[in-house]
């Protein structure tokens, strides 16, 4: 793997039998940009630049691990999300572009730009930090039941620049001696893949990331919904906006539990590609 081109043909070769070569090109220009910290137009328009030793061997590295099917991510050890760059680790899940678009939908909808907003299992901080960098005004707390996660959270943010507060506690078993104030707007993207479910993902997900921030029982799939949805009845300031990430085929099953809360004005909203995605509500 003496140059670019010799290291686009390594990585297709190492990573056949896992990505398409669509997925493997992709994967091996956001390698390239990070290696040599360059841009991926000036990779493909230099496939005769030699790497220096470092580079192969960091090269090398990253590919012996994604050849175990780790996710790119881990791997480079961040991601990208909504303009701002996150670490990432097996303690938090890789954010995703989906959970952007409910960020987007939360900063379409605040109106009073000092807000107080909680993100209840938050993971890499991911949306209560996006929410911080382009709502300076806001008052944001995040809570996960992880000590690990909120490390890599608490790393994020300051990464970021942004001043949060976080919260180590249980939804499904809150301490009453945790002091959690009153929010405008509470936000979650909770566990909420069932196992029927597991069958149809990537194993790059199901073997890498961490699955108490994956599954819920096949049982009772939206426990996680109605713990918060309680929660928020009493945490959430009148009129405060409620806004969940949900499981694409249990979009009228989330709509009907907070209906049946009490909740008002519980709209559903498909993502880019069409799937049932996120769900806003009010509690008057």
């Amino acid at each position: 793997m003496n140059t670019i081109n010799d290291a686009f043909i390594t990585f297709k070769h190492g990573l056949a039998t896992i990505y398409d070569v669509q997925e493997t090109e992709a994967i091996t220009l956001m390698v390239l940009a990070e290696v040599l910290n360059t841009s991926k137009a000036v990779i493909k328009a230099f496939g005769d630049r030699r790497l220096t030793l470092t580079q192969q061997e960091e090269l090398n590295n990253i590919l012996t691990q994604l050849k175990t099917g780790k996710p790119l991510q881990y791997a480079l050890g961040y991601a990208g999300f909504y303009g701002l760059k996150f670490l990432v680790n097996p303690s938090t899940l890789i954010p995703r572009p989906e959970t952007e678009e409910l960020v987007q939908w939360i900063l379409d909808f605040v109106v009073n730009k000092a807000s107080s907003i909680l993100d209840i299992g938050t993971g890499t901080g991911c949306i209560a930090i996006s929410l911080q960098k382009n709502l300076p005004g806001a008052q944001v707390s995040a809570m996960d039941i992880s000590a690990d996660a909120l490390n890599t959270a608490k790393e994020n943010a300051a990464l970021n620049e942004v001043d949060i507060s976080f919260i180590e506690a249980d939804i499904l078993n809150l301490d009453p001696e945790i002091q959690i104030p009153k929010s405008d707007i509470i936000v979650s993207n909770p566990p909420y893949v069932t196992l029927e479910d597991k069958k149809r993902m990537h194993p790059n997900v199901t073997d890498f990331e961490p699955h108490t921030a994956l599954f819920v029982p096949e049982k009772d799939p939206l426990i996680f919904y109605r713990a918060i949805a309680e929660f928020a009845l009493s945490n959430l300031k009148e009129n405060g906006l409620l806004f969940f990430e949900i499981n694409e085929s249990l979009g009228e099953e989330t709509a009907q539990l907070l209906i049946d809360k009490g909740f008002k004005d519980v709209e559903v909203r498909k993502d880019l590609n069409g799937r049932d995605r996120m769900v806003k509500t009010i509690r008057y």
